[in-house]
């Protein structure tokens, strides 16, 4: 991570922030299931209220990305967490993604989580699964068409998984 990235959490008062990036990424409709046109204040109420836990990246006071952290299920699940990750179009390319998931692993080691998973990421998303692989993500599962590409259609979507 370049040291003069600072990742830290952010709460419900925070996210205002984060949203023009979290609106960007999902404007797209090609990586995440959430409507094109969420509301920032359900976005907000998704990504800051417990167990949900959300940080942002930021180099200058600029937001370049953001990620949630929270158990993957509730009760006899909450051992595993689950993360999302968004970055601004103009911070790709930087490590930030890949500063994000390390975070994120630290993050989730330290409030006790055992293993990670991610329940949906789409596999035309080619750049992300990429990286989720080098960080010892591995595909667990495929789920054909379950995503609706905004220009691709059906979509597959992978779960993946590793241990922390």
């Amino acid at each position: 991570m370049s040291p003069d990235l600072q990742i830290h959490e952010i709460h419900a008062d925070g996210f205002e922030r984060a949203w023009p990036v979290f609106h960007e990424v999902i404007a797209s409709g090609d990586t995440y299931s959430y409507p094109p046109d969420l509301d920032r204040d359900t976005a907000r109420a998704w990504w800051t209220t417990p167990p949900s836990r959300c940080f942002i990246a930021e180099r200058d006071g600029e937001v370049l990305g953001l990620y949630m952290l929270r158990p993957n299920q509730p009760g006899l699940g909450n051992h595993v967490a689950n993360a999302g990750y968004m970055v601004s179009a103009r911070a790709r390319g930087q490590g930030i993604a890949s500063a994000l998931c390390e975070h994120s692993m630290d993050e989730a080691r330290r409030a006790g989580f055992t293993a990670m998973q991610f329940n949906f990421v789409v596999s035309s998303n080619e750049g992300a699964v990429r990286l989720w692989q080098r960080h010892g993500f591995a595909i667990v599962g495929r789920v054909p068409g379950a995503f609706r590409h905004a220009t691709l259609g059906a979509t597959d979507i992978y779960v993946m998984h590793r241990a922390l």
